[in-house]
Order: C-alpha cells, then structure tokens, then sequence
C-alpha cells in the first residue's frame, strides 16, 4: 500500500508534472526576486530559499502537488529584523522558524486546521486573489500601450490554447504564454521590462553556511520573536494552502507531516543562505492548473528554476514581465472564488460577515494571520451565539402546589448561563424545587457557577433544591467545580469566615 502510494506521488503523473513544474519555476523567478526585494536583501536569498524549500518539500510535505518557496506573507515580517540586524540574523531567524514548526508538528498543531470554517477559507482564498492582482499592478502603471498589449496576448493564449486541437491539451497554455511572448520580444526587440530588471540572477550554486551570528541568549532574544511570528504564518498559509489543494483534487493531505516538512524546508533554507518561506497558493494553483499532481512537479519547480537561473540566467532575464503579470492574474482569477459573491444573497448574515472580514483584514494588513485569527473568532462568537439559542426550559407545579419543577433542554455554558437564570422564579412560594437536567448538558465553570447561584437563591428563599437527571460527562464537571453542596466552599462564596 505505502510502495503504491510513493509511486503514485511520484511516477503517476510524469508528462503533467514535468510541465507544470516547467510552468511554476518560470513563475517562482519574479516572485522570489520581489520578495528579496521587499524583505530587504539580496535577489539571490529568494531564489535560492525557493529552490532549496521546493526540492525538500517534494520529498517530506505532506501535501503531493502543492508549491512551497520564498513568500510575500513572510518576507513582509522579515523587514525590521534584516533593517536592524543584517542578514546573517535573518539566517539565524530562518533556522529558528524551523525548528518552532518541527515541533509545532509534533504538537500535532495541524489538527488545528479543524478549527477554521469554510466561509474563513472562502475569505482566505479571496483575500489572496486580490493581493496577488494588486501585486500586478505595478508592472502596469507608467508603463507604454506594448506592455498592455503584451498582457492582454498573454490573457488571450492562456485561455484560448487550451481549446486548439490535440496540442492544446498536451502542453500547458502558461508555459506556452511565456515561451511564445519571450520569442516574439527578442524577435522585435521590444524594449519593456523583462525579469533581468528586477535585479542581478545569481551565477553560483549556493553553498553550506552557518549563519555568522554569536550563539549566546542575547541573539535568542533578537531572532526568537521574529522566528515564532513566521513559524505561525508560514503554518497557518501553508496549512490553508493544503486545504484548497485537497478540494482542487479532491484527495486528503497529512496536515501534522506538512508542518514538520515545511520546518526541515526552513532550516534547509536558512543553511543554504536562504530567507523562510511557506507554501504558495499561487503557484500551487498554477502547478495544478497546469496538470501538476504529484511531488516529482515540485522537485521539478525547484530543480529547474536552480538550473535556470545559475546556467541559463541571460535567456531567464528576458522573459518579458508582461507575460508573467498575465499568468499571475490568471492565477488570481483562478483563485477567487466567484460563487461567493452569487451566495452572499443565500447564506446566513454571519457566514457572510466572517468571509468577509477575512477578505478586508487581510487586504487591508496584507497579513494573512490577522485575516484567519479575526475570521476564526467571529465565527466562534457567532456559533456560540447561535448554541445558546437552542437552550430552554419549561416548568410544572405539582397537584398539592409545594412542588416547582424546572426541566431544562439544550447546551448550558458562558453564552447561555445568564438566560439559565433567567428561568427560574426565586420569589415563588414554594416547599420543593426540582431541576431536571436529564436533556442539558453542562459544558464550563460558568454553567456550574450559574447552578450553584439557582440553589443557593432558591435555599435562601427557605426551599429545598434537588438536582436530578445529570448525564455523566455534567456530573463530572459540576461536582468538581460546583459548591452548592460544599459546605465549607459555601461559606466562602457566601462571605463567611
């Protein structure tokens, strides 16, 4: 089953895996380089963390087909730390982050993703869309009309090529968008922006280093902060990024090995003199857009893209950038998810407001953690809301009248302890009160504290409480933290000494 398995990751899908790995790489150049860019270092950091997280990736993620590199989320963290400190700390932070998702793997952290709804996902995805075609932008401003005519041949052939008789299906129509525009460019001589603009190709494979920093507790304190914030992004995209390629292809990832391979990637990527990175839902939906399904197309995106840009470096630096903003805003089309917009007419008010509070946060902070942490706790606050809606009561008086009743139905806890209350009438004259919790379930100490406050009220107006019908699980709980039975715990509660 498991020698199955392997050889399906790897040899089960060649032709469509090879080209998109082809198609991703030539992708993976401008995005490593302006994520250098944007964290403050060398272009070759970028290229060189791409290649070395995508090839470790391929043989230890959890997730076959999905693309890990150099990322814009995290090199937007990596600012201040390289502006204070130098590169060789972010080496040292990158080993670090590492090592955090190892053991957050082994914490079994990726469990977590069970946690975070699809309406969060939905803003997620969204969110990304948009950053991706905002990321475009610039390489359309001030530019001359070859530019746009460029993109739009580009938009043209990407979405047109596929229909053209047998070959349209055989080969990718990205890579014959960059492959096709590149030639036709150097064929005229356009002078537009190509990829050798955005900075200088490494021309050298990189090499072990141990990043140049003192091994003492003050360096610690340095890299330690920066280390955990990129730990917990890079998880959290790589893990949402998992989970969109599962529903693109319809198959399960190990959440729990993803986290320990992006780790290993990481401290790969920080000995190699390379920045940290994560996966990268744009080119993972590249990769599988363009046939891609197995680990052998991410081994290919990192091997080729290192082949590229050490031995091939002059013919990559003019691959003109209209072709790749075309293939990116593919990809941002590809990305969003349109049916949400025709759904927010159907969907409930809050599944609506968690998708999107997600999209606002993470455009408007263009931190993907902020936009998935708000997404989580609106939607815990509106299921909670939602739980204690389903709590009530109903009550009966016995024949002789000495007798009050309370039968209680549904979830008890910190949302619904209050309206738990609200139920019973303190100030009846009554002899006996019963509370049937035989169809509740007591969930926290606020439900228990709420307990005790009905019996000691009801014991203060001179009845006798008994509490019947507790499911086991309640009893647990109530005997534990509940102090309506305790009568030296009473004493404290009430104010005595």
């Amino acid at each position: 089953m498991l020698l199955h398995s392997t050889k399906n990751d790897w040899f089960g899908n060649i032709r469509g895996d090879v080209l998109a790995g082809l198609v991703v790489a030539l992708a993976l150049i401008p995005e490593a380089i302006a994520f250098s860019i944007i964290a403050g270092v060398d272009p070759k950091v970028g290229l060189y963390a791409s290649f070395c997280i995508a090839v470790i990736i391929a043989f230890i993620g959890g997730r076959p087909g999905m693309i890990s590199a150099a990322t814009g989320a995290m090199a937007l963290l990596m600012v201040t730390l390289v502006k204070d400190h130098g590169l060789q700390y972010l080496l040292a932070a990158t080993v670090l982050t590492g090592v955090i998702q190892i053991i957050m793997g082994y914490l079994k952290l990726g469990s977590l993703m069970s946690f975070v709804s699809r309406s969060v996902i939905t803003g997620f995805v969204n969110a990304l869309a948009i950053l991706i075609f905002m990321a475009q932008l610039p390489e359309l401003t001030n530019v001359t009309w070859h530019v746009y005519a460029m993109t739009a041949t580009g938009l043209g052939i990407i979405y047109l090529f596929p229909y053209v008789p047998v070959i349209g299906k055989l080969l990718p129509s990205p890579l014959v968008c960059i492959l096709s525009l590149t030639a036709f460019a150097m064929f005229i001589g356009l002078d537009i922006r190509t990829v050798g603009d955005m900075g200088d190709l490494p021309d050298t494979l990189p090499i072990f280093l141990w990043p140049d920093v003192p091994l003492t507790f003050e360096t610690l304190q340095i890299v330690f902060p920066y280390s955990m914030a990129l730990a917990v992004v890079g998880l959290l995209e790589s893990l949402m990024t998992a989970t969109i390629i599962d529903d693109l292809t319809d198959t399960s990832s190990d959440k729990n090995r993803e986290c320990k391979g992006q780790g290993i990637a990481n401290i790969g990527a920080g000995f190699l003199g390379g920045m940290a990175g994560c996966a990268m839902i744009g080119q993972s939906v590249i990769n599988i857009k363009s046939g891609g399904r197995g680990r052998l197309s991410t081994l290919v995106a990192g091997s080729v893209l290192l082949i590229m840009i050490v031995f091939l470096n002059d013919w990559v630096a003019k691959i003109p950038m209209a072709a790749l903003v075309a293939v990116m805003i593919m990809v941002s089309i590809g990305t969003f998810d349109w049916s949400s917009i025709k759904n927010i007419r159907k969907h409930p008010f809050s599944t609506n407001t968690v998708m999107i509070s997600t999209v606002l946060v993470v455009v408007w902070t263009h931190n993907l953690a902020y936009g998935v942490f708000v997404g989580v706790l609106l939607g815990s606050l509106f299921f909670a809301n939602k739980i204690s809606h389903f709590m009530y009561a109903e009550n009966k008086i016995s024949e002789n009248g000495d007798t009050r009743t309370y039968i209680f139905h549904g979830q008890i806890f910190f949302n619904s302890s209050a309206k738990f209350l609200a139920h019973f009438n303190f100030k009846e004259a009554v002899s006996n009160i019963v509370i049937d919790l035989s169809r509740a379930h007591f969930w926290d100490i606020t439900a228990v504290h709420s307990l005790d406050m009905a019996v000691i009220k009801f014991r203060r107006e001179g009845a006798s409480v008994k509490i019947i019908g507790l499911n086991r699980a309640s009893e647990t709980i109530v005997d534990r933290f509940g102090v309506h039975d305790k009568p030296e715990e009473l004493e404290k509660v009430l104010g005595g000494h």
